[in-house]
């Protein structure tokens, strides 16, 4: 791994290349009353379509197949909430290797059980990231297991960006470039892409107003992670990462912040629209669109689904209805 907490185009490519007969190339999808509603060319990124159903296979993907033969032997560790942790299963599984996943009390069950189908080994925590990062130190240290971070790792950053890659090849070219942020994983490693490519393509963060320590950063210009979560966009829950932080100040215009009953407003029309399954993470690009639509009228404008991991027996308009 790079030490210089450096990752860049010919990172991306390579990733490609190193998980090429492992990952799908999503599709990109349109619809041209999306189109209409935001006065905009939409070019939709189907990550929810992904192995395991979100993006996070292709940074875990690349992170697997990374390791030396000594190193992969004694399998891999992380934290996650749910898709990263399935993600790592998965990939560990193609490579044959042991898989552990510290899981934080009050994960969404449907993602816990998708992590135990892919043969991860569970381990339940408390629900903060001190705790999650403290069980899997200790994992780590009791198996030799190699630690595979969610976001602060550039494999997994590197990995991610193949979205933004194949978005690019796909669409002929954009004007701008949104995805939701979380930890920072996702948006760093596409915006590398989408910039290396054409450095004049504009990029924006969606985040929930609920989970707002990216938009706190660039507003404090400084990482501040300082805040308790709260919000249906379960995916978008974890606090920005450090080297995720530093590269979304290099290639990020800015971090636009959606409330809840957008968040479900856009899940629904994507649904309704589109037709695709997605999660409530997917739908805050499609939410930020259409709140902050100056950054995207007239414009091409790739979006990213980022995944389709949701609880069909507790769709949000059906609560909201009861």
């Amino acid at each position: 791994m790079q030490t210089s907490f450096r990752v860049t185009l010919a990172d991306v490519r390579d990733a490609a290349a190193r998980i090429a007969s492992h990952a799908q190339v999503t599709p990109l999808l349109r619809s041209r009353s999306l189109d209409a509603l935001a006065g905009a060319e939409l070019f939709f990124k189907g990550e929810h379509l992904q192995r395991m159903g979100a993006f996070k296979f292709r940074g875990a993907c690349n992170a697997v197949w990374s390791l030396d033969e000594d190193t992969a032997r004694r399998g891999v560790v992380t934290h996650s909430s749910g898709n990263h942790g399935a993600a790592l299963a998965l990939a560990a599984s193609t490579r044959g290797i042991a898989c552990h996943v510290v899981v934080p009390a009050g994960a969404v069950k449907a993602k816990l059980d998708a992590i135990e189908r892919y043969g991860a080994t569970l381990h339940p925590c408390a629900a903060t990231l001190a705790a999650r990062e403290a069980t899997a130190a200790q994992v780590q240290s009791a198996t030799g297991a190699s630690l595979v971070h969610p976001y602060t790792d550039e494999r997994v950053i590197a990995g991610q960006g193949t979205a933004g890659l194949e978005l690019m090849q796909q669409s002929g070219g954009i004007d701008v470039l949104i995805a939701p942020v979380g930890g920072g994983g996702l948006i760093s490693g596409c915006a590398i892409a989408t910039r290396g490519i054409d450095a004049g393509v504009s990029v924006y963060a969606a985040e929930p107003e609920g989970a707002p320590d990216a938009y706190e950063s660039f507003r404090r210009g400084e990482r501040f992670t300082d805040i308790v979560p709260d919000t249906i966009a379960d995916g978008l829950r974890g606090a920005i990462g450090e080297i995720n932080y530093s590269l979304m100040r290099e290639h990020v215009k800015a971090v636009l912040p959606v409330s809840e009953a957008e968040i479900v407003a856009a899940m629904r029309l994507i649904w309704e629209r589109l037709k695709q399954v997605v999660e409530p993470s997917s739908a805050t690009a499609l939410a930020a669109i259409l709140r902050h639509r100056d950054y995207f009228a007239g414009k091409r404008v790739g979006v990213v689904l980022s995944g389709g991991n949701v609880d069909i027996d507790a769709l949000p308009w059906i609560k909201a209805q009861g």
